[in-house]
């Protein structure tokens, strides 16, 4: 009998979010497919050290204890399979239990996320994660740049999400952009009763709440950062609580920065899809950019 992934919450991730390879990186953006290859096998007996997504990863593995297998982390990845074996020989050095990688050699390795059945992909790489979340998975661009996870909570991963756009759908946001913030609340106050349609991560939160119910000692605290404001917050409230879904703590900033919010917080990840509170999240802790909604779209 196969295996199967049904019930487990499957992240994919590339080599890049998880260990830091930007310095071969440079070297395989210049085209020169053997010289990279060549580096990584010269490299095979040095460990990687963690990349930005690495605490969030170490931290859902532990949700795997005994007999019982929630989270399943797979390499899904542009790398070669040699130059794999160097992150599974990183991985197994730093204590991290991954079985399963894609190594696709320059392709676009997105289309195994439907054979993986992933509830989300990390990854540094724009057009990859752009194709990811036309296909309906969730997905985000990770910030290399970013401050790595405090490592304060070992028992504990917090994790961040904005709500247009990435929660939830961007409707509300695109009144904002095309009609300016008078029309964005009185559309808001109109609609009230009516919860927002669902954004690309709600599945994802969705994975998360279930694998919050899990009995383990590793607690899982998420956050709603949004920079609405009264009186727009209640709708967001309302669609949580018609998704039956709830978050730990909501910040309703209003145009306020979000990094200094996040430093409070101490994200594992956070999730945006506007490049300037991916930026000032990244100052504050791993943070990666769902490039979706009217703020992402590429003009023709």
């Amino acid at each position: 009998m196969s295996y199967s992934l049904a019930n487990q919450l499957v992240v994919a991730i590339s080599s890049r979010a998880l260990f830091d390879f930007e310095e071969e990186n440079t070297l395989f953006e210049t085209g020169d497919a053997s010289a990279y290859k060549s580096l990584q096998l010269r490299k095979l007996d040095e460990p990687a050290t963690p990349g930005v997504a690495f605490a969030l990863v170490q931290k859902l593995l532990a949700f795997n204890e005994g007999s019982a297998h929630r989270v399943e982390v797979v390499i899904l990845s542009r790398n070669d399979p040699v130059s794999g074996l160097r992150t599974f020989r990183s991985a197994q050095h730093h204590g991290l239990t991954l079985e399963r990688g894609v190594f696709t050699q320059g392709r676009a390795p997105f289309k195994y996320l439907n054979a993986l059945n992933a509830n989300l992909f990390l990854s540094v790489n724009e057009a990859d994660v752009r194709e990811a979340l036309a296909a309906g998975f969730p997905a985000a661009r990770v910030y290399p740049q970013s401050v790595h996870a405090a490592g304060l909570h070992p028992h504990e991963i917090r994790i961040a999400f904005d709500g247009d756009a990435v929660l939830f759908s961007d409707e509300a946001e695109r009144i904002y952009q095309r009609d300016g913030l008078p029309a964005f609340h009185q559309h808001e106050h109109e609609h009230v009763t009516r919860p927002l349609p669902a954004g690309p991560f709600k599945p994802l939160l969705e994975a998360l709440h279930r694998l919050q119910r899990a009995a383990s000692p590793i607690r899982l605290r998420t956050a709603l950062v949004t920079a609405r404001s009264a009186p727009a917050h209640e709708r967001a409230i309302r669609t949580l609580m018609d998704w039956q879904i709830e978050v730990d703590e909501a910040m309703f900033l209003g145009g306020l920065e979000k990094g200094p919010f996040l430093r409070e917080f101490e994200p594992d990840f956070f999730f945006d899809d506007q490049t300037g509170h991916c930026l000032s999240g990244a100052l504050a802790g791993p943070t990666g950019q769902v490039i979706a909604g009217v703020a992402n779209e590429v003009e023709s």
